[in-house]
């Protein structure tokens, strides 16, 4: 068995059993794209289970969330059905290991992107927008990683849960946030937050893709990163966001 595999092995056992694991760092010298390598095997994994491909998350593309990971470079995650979450569903927090969860903007594509496009071909090829919420979660201990170590761990790729799709904005670029506990707010931000406008996140996801020799594709479902600093969660809690002119999506977590 290859680095790459085992290494995929490695983190999607972890992902699939729901426990902690050293950083991939620690033992093996890989770089960069080669942990994107480890992640492509991961998620392929996760196909042969029978899952399937519904789109791309983007991450650390707001400052806040690049100081509290510390790291300082864009990276992006596949997202599959077994990670969808219904609006209004259950989690249970034995599923996963540091579960955190964040508000966030998602664009449904109507056609394809690849490459580098600009901004308004990119936002061109968005057919509606929706509130959504990531679930993240690091399988490393103690929740420390480095940028490679987080990347082969599919970018924490965990679940996300999706509002209703409306009509998009002529422009998203300062869209309220409220990331909501119980009713109670713990996290306020706008969607300026991430990258001045979560259409460069969009641009940047078909740029990123498009090295690997991959390409954003129409039904696809783009999460375009936190617009503030991820929440920890716990048992018994109901979670919500709403984000300004598009409504609310929400989702619980079940008690102990």
């Amino acid at each position: 068995m290859s680095v790459i595999e085992k290494c995929a092995e490695i983190v999607d056992g972890a992902a699939l059993g729901a426990f902690e694991i050293p950083q991939l760092t620690q033992s093996a010298d890989i770089t960069l794209e080669q942990a994107y390598a480890v992640q492509k095997a991961s998620v392929e994994r996760r196909f042969a289970r029978g899952e399937t491909l519904l789109g791309v998350k983007m991450g650390f593309t707001s400052r806040a969330k690049a100081i509290q990971m510390g790291v300082d470079d864009l990276i992006y995650g596949k997202l599959t059905t077994g990670m969808f979450v219904e609006d209004g569903g259950a989690i249970n927090l034995s599923d996963y290991v540091h579960p955190r969860c964040e508000p966030e903007l998602a664009f449904l594509l109507n056609k394809p992107l690849e490459g580098k496009v600009g901004m308004m071909e990119a936002y061109a090829a968005v057919e509606a927008v929706a509130p959504a919420i990531e679930i993240i979660d690091s399988r490393y201990e103690k929740f420390k990683f480095s940028l490679i170590d987080v990347v082969a761990d599919n970018s924490s790729s965990s679940g996300f849960v999706l509002g209703n799709w409306r009509t998009k904005p002529e422009d998203p670029s300062n869209l309220g946030m409220i990331l909501s506990f119980d009713g109670r707010p713990v996290q306020i931000g706008s969607t300026a937050a991430v990258m001045g406008n979560p259409v460069r996140s969009l641009v940047a996801a078909a740029r990123m893709l498009a090295t690997v020799g991959e390409r954003l594709e129409a039904g696809q479902v783009v999460m375009t990163g936190g617009a503030t600093a991820a929440e920890a969660l716990s048992a018994g809690i109901s979670v919500t966001a709403e984000l300004e002119g598009l409504g609310r999506v929400g989702f619980r977590v079940e008690p102990d």
